[in-house]
């Protein structure tokens, strides 16, 4: 097929482009739609009007782009283990072939279980898979549209003209698109934005019962391969009427629906409209939440949960970015470093809606698609290799996973801010957290309500054999904690993780333990593999009057000689163990790697070499 891609469109304002990329409707229908998902599977079985409960408090992951093979081997060696309910996947419909972009997925040609990310057999046996691991599945629907282009042949060998496609009973025709055949150009017009093209796309005649079949058909075949529910992509464009009736129709009514509805101020169609059939996504949430992390306004986001902009907690799916906003910068994204990593620890920590963790992989043009075969093929997403961010596997995810299902249930004890950058709260007596956006480290002895004992920091590693990989926190019998939070890091307690032998107290970053007097000093030779731009440079600042005492103004400068690996030798005490990070320094700017504090053990003599990766 020869068609010419889709323009992108121009961003308008605060609303995102509801649209055949509709990644940030996906990401929170996701959400919704997990959730509901887990519920089911926890046996849950009181339901809200029109709409399945979604379970106690389980997270989801939409691993975008992600093939079924690839989602079926992260279920049970990632996603189930670390407490997800459920993960969304990108729509399964066969599509469009343009080229390699990722926004291919959300132009329909057939409502086939066949695409580039894989068969309708590996989607069944993906399914089959999670649900053995524990782990629901929750689909990404295009139902609002139909493929924009002038016509070709489709993923799987589908043939299709302009209004003409083909359909689970008997396809697609011109009297089934709507009759306004030109782009939407009012939002502030219902009319046009429910009945006119988005993007070029063919506008399906919704309020047609045949229509309304075909669709139900769609998901009545999804539902059958055990799919537990569905994100509405675009479904702003369609009337909510006509959803509740597509609803009706479904073979299964309790799997979960979340509707996404880039809702913005002033337009006449807003998320809450959609509520009659499903939960809704809430952007203004993603939104805020860059604002306050940017603006180092941690400390109002005490009250976020209550005020009046927001859907009702139970009725929202909320995220810290999806595949739309990463791309249009209305929200954080991967780019941003701590700033997204502690967004998403404050996500999962923080009592409101049902969160869900984006996970997809680095670009550099807008449309760029996934890594793929020569075929046009998505390759299986691999951590560790390519573009893949595989953003939840970190610790400030899938542990903080964790952590949101150990307080299920619970509120906000013992709230603590500085004002500005530093916030800390516990979840009742199950669990406490502390964030530091700022730039240096927290030094603080905390209230909670936690049970006196040691517990593992899950930000700075997890327990194994009993003991704590990373930090061990004690809390005393009247519920205090002494501990030092990272500068632009976190630590996170909670009851399911403690270790069993008690565990020795530390702090993070803590003083160092030195060798005896007489010991000789060793160096040791940091090295970070860190890209820049005109202007910066690379340094290493840690726990010892070497490594500037945690004062990135006195922090070590690092050499460019053998650029892009930054290198500095430290004369350091022998046999101590010192904890250390990397900063990016710009004129009067400093900006701290992500991620816990790294360690090393100052060798007896000689020196030590380090080469490590700088942590976005």
């Amino acid at each position: 097929m020869s068609a010419p891609p889709l323009p992108v469109p121009p961003p308008d304002g605060t609303r995102a482009p509801a649209r055949r990329r509709p990644v940030p409707v996906l990401l929170a229908g996701l959400l919704t739609v997990a959730l509901a998902l887990v519920g089911a599977a926890a046996g849950v079985t009181a339901a809200r009007p029109a709409q399945a409960l979604p379970p106690g408090d389980r997270p989801g992951v939409n691993l975008f782009q992600w093939t079924w093979d690839a989602i079926a081997r992260e279920c049970t060696a990632v996603l189930g283990p670390a407490g997800y309910g459920w993960v969304q996947t990108s729509p399964p419909n066969e599509h469009a072939v343009v080229g390699g972009q990722w926004w291919t997925s959300y132009q329909p040609v057939s409502y086939r279980i066949e695409s580039k990310l894989g068969t309708r057999a590996e989607y069944a046996a993906m399914v089959g898979t999670c649900r053995s691991a524990g782990v629901d599945v929750i689909a990404d629907v295009v139902v609002n549209h139909m493929s924009g282009q002038s016509g070709g042949t489709g993923w799987a060998g589908t043939t299709f003209s302009t209004e003409r496609y083909p359909g689970p009973a008997g396809g697609y025709g011109p009297q089934d698109f709507h009759d306004c055949r030109t782009d939407i150009a009012s939002y502030q017009d219902r009319y046009q934005v429910q009945s006119c093209r988005l993007v070029g796309l063919q506008d399906l005649r919704t309020e047609s019962e045949y229509v309304r079949q075909e669709i139900a058909d769609y998901l009545n075949d999804l539902i059958s391969l055990g799919v537990r529910g569905f994100r509405v992509d675009a479904a702003k464009h369609i009337a909510a009427a006509d959803l509740e009736a597509i609803r009706a129709k479904l073979s299964d009514r309790s799997v979960y629906v979340v509707h996404e509805v880039i809702g913005a101020g002033g337009e006449p169609i807003q998320p809450s409209e959609y509520l009659g059939s499903g939960d809704s996504h809430e952007f203004h949430y993603a939104r805020h939440l860059k604002g306050r992390f940017q603006a180092d306004e941690l400390a109002s986001l005490r009250t976020l949960s209550s005020q009046s902009w927001l859907l009702p907690s139970d009725r929202a799916g909320v995220f810290v970015d999806n595949h739309d906003t990463e791309r249009n910068g209305e929200t954080l994204s991967y780019r941003n470093g701590s700033d997204h990593r502690l967004a998403n620890v404050f996500m999962l920590a923080y009592p409101y809606g049902w969160p869900t963790v984006y996970s997809g992989y680095a670009f550099a043009d807008h449309d760029a698609g996934a890594p793929s075969e020569a075929n046009g093929a998505v390759r299986d997403a691999v951590c560790g290799q390519g573009t893949w961010t595989c953003a939840h596997r970190w610790n400030e995810t899938a542990h903080m996973v964790g952590f949101r299902n150990a307080v299920a249930g619970t509120g906000i004890t013992h709230w603590w801010d500085d004002g500005g950058s530093r916030i800390a709260f516990g979840r009742g007596s199950a669990g406490y957290v502390a964030v530091n956006a700022g730039s240096a480290p927290l030094q603080r002895t905390f209230q909670t309500s936690l049970p006196a004992g040691a517990y593992c920091d899950v930000i700075s590693g997890a327990r194994s054999g009993g003991a704590c990989t990373g930090t061990t926190v004690t809390v005393d019998a009247a519920g205090r904690a002494a501990f030092t939070v990272p500068a632009q890091g976190a630590v996170a307690l909670h009851v399911g993780q403690r270790p069993t032998g008690g565990g020795t107290p530390t702090a993070s970053p803590t003083a160092s333990p030195t060798a005896s007097p007489t010991a000789a000093p060793a160096q040791v030779s940091f090295g970070v593999h860190a890209t820049t731009v005109w202007g910066q440079d690379l340094a290493v600042v840690g726990d010892h009057p070497a490594l500037g005492d945690w004062d990135p103004a006195r922090a070590v400068a690092l050499s460019s000689a053998t650029y892009p690996v930054w290198r500095g030798a430290v004369t350091l005490p022998a046999g101590a163990t010192v904890e250390y990070k990397y900063v990016r320094r710009q004129g009067g700017s400093v900006t701290w790697e992500s991620g816990a504090n790294r360690t090393v053990r100052v060798p007896a003599s000689g020196t030590l070499t380090l080469t490590d990766t700088w942590r976005p």
